[in-house]
């Protein structure tokens, strides 16, 4: 159950940190101004890869609850 839980929060958080990533590599979320990450392409391509492997994740914690 706890096991279950943790893999939730931290599918989560990856799928969250992916989405935040992927808007500032496409400049559509430029926070803060001076970021590195701002509109640069590779961190498009990070971000779609640290948020599929959060929803491995996520799949994987309610798989793991049965």
């Amino acid at each position: 159950m706890i096991l279950r839980i943790v893999l939730l929060v931290i599918g989560s958080l990856m799928v969250l940190m992916g989405l935040i990533w992927i808007g500032q590599g496409s400049g559509y979320f430029p926070y803060p101004a001076e970021s590195f990450m701002i509109s640069q392409t590779p961190w498009i391509y990070w971000g779609l890869l640290l948020a599929a492997l959060g929803l491995v994740v996520i799949i994987l914690s309610r798989k793991s609850g049965r």
